[in-house]
Parts: C-alpha cells; structure tokens; sequence
C-alpha cells in the first residue's frame, strides 16, 4: 500500500509538471462540430505548437468538453513502464486511442487503483492504443485493419467502432486532437490485446 501511495504521489508531481509545461495548449483547439456523437476539433488557426501527445491529453483533462475525462488515462500513463511516457512525449509520430474515464471504470479501473496493474501490463494495454504514425479520423474510416504499437497487436475498423484481440468493442466519440508528435481519437472502451 505505501508503494501504491508513492506512485500515486509521483504521478500528481508528473501531471503538475506537464500542465505546466503546456498550460496553454487547450487554448490551440477549438471545437468546431458535432455529427453523430462525435466531436470534431480543429487544429489553432495560429498554426502555434499544441505540445506533445501528453501534454494535449492532460490540457484536454483540464477544461472544455471532456474536463475530468482522462484522469485515468493520464493515471495509467504516468504508472506505466517509462517508455510509455517518453514515446508520447518524444519526436516521433503517433495516433492514440485515448479511453475516457467511464471506458476504464467498466473494467473496474480508476485513477487511484489503475497503478495496480503494475508498469508492465499497463505498457501493452497503453500501447494497443497506440499506432505509428498520424492517423487522422478519414484515415482510419477508411482502414479495414490497424496494426498497434503492441507487438501483434491489430485493431479491426468498421464505421468508426473498432474491435480489439479479444471482440470487445469500442467506439470513436472525438476524432482529431493535434498535437506535435501525432493525434488522439477519444473512444468510449478499453480495447484489450489480451484478456488480463
């Protein structure tokens, strides 16, 4: 328990840190429609940076429409092996699934418990969710299949609900955040490479 309070403290300090890397990047985004159920954003018409991956989740957590919606995502990526953190935070480019905060709650899983999962299965569930590369929201409705960064991984795609390794479906419910290094589409399931 006091190791879990630990992790606990560390990721608040982490979370701090990055906010205050990036405490504008919210202010890059805009909201522009809704067709579907699917929130649409644009990219700032100022063409300013918008941060990383990370720092664009947790501006996104901060305020606007989904306020209070990732702090389990945020929870699980700071708890994770390191690498997680750093790809997202790194040079690269990638598209990630981002499951809200109800998605991880299905399975039981909260931002005060998710660390128990331990460092390494939260790196090959986070990076099921995550695929190389700048997928944008035409893109992937336009894939039959999408191979992930976990190894083996493949999510299939019809209509904007994709189907993970175990037939657990999810759907997209915001498409196109940018961020420096890639995009995150808001999906409203954990997509599971394995049963845990």
């Amino acid at each position: 328990m006091k190791k879990f309070k630990g992790s606990v403290i560390a990721a608040v300090a982490c979370t701090v840190l990055f906010a205050a890397s990036a405490p504008d990047a919210l202010a890059q985004y805009k909201e522009t429609e809704q067709e579907n159920g699917v929130v649409l954003w644009e990219g700032s018409a100022e063409g300013e940076p918008a941060g990383s991956i990370v720092d664009v989740a947790i501006a996104l957590n901060t305020e606007g429409t989904f306020a209070g919606q990732f702090d389990t995502l945020i929870a699980a990526v700071l708890a994770a092996d390191p690498i997680v953190v750093n790809s997202l935070s790194g040079p690269g480019q990638f598209t990630v699934f981002a499951p809200t905060d109800a998605a991880f709650l299905e399975l039981g899983l909260d931002e005060n418990n998710v660390g128990t999962l331990g460092p390494s299965l939260l790196r090959q569930i986070l990076f099921y969710h995550v695929v190389p590369g700048t997928w944008s929201s035409s893109v992937i409705l336009g894939a039959v299949k999408i191979r992930t960064a976990y190894r083996g991984g493949i999510l299939l795609q019809n209509g904007g609900v994709l189907t993970d390794n175990v037939g657990r479906n999810a759907t997209i419910i915001a498409t196109d955040v940018p961020a420096d290094n890639g995009v995150i589409h808001g999906i409203d399931r954990v997509v599971l490479p394995f049963v845990p």
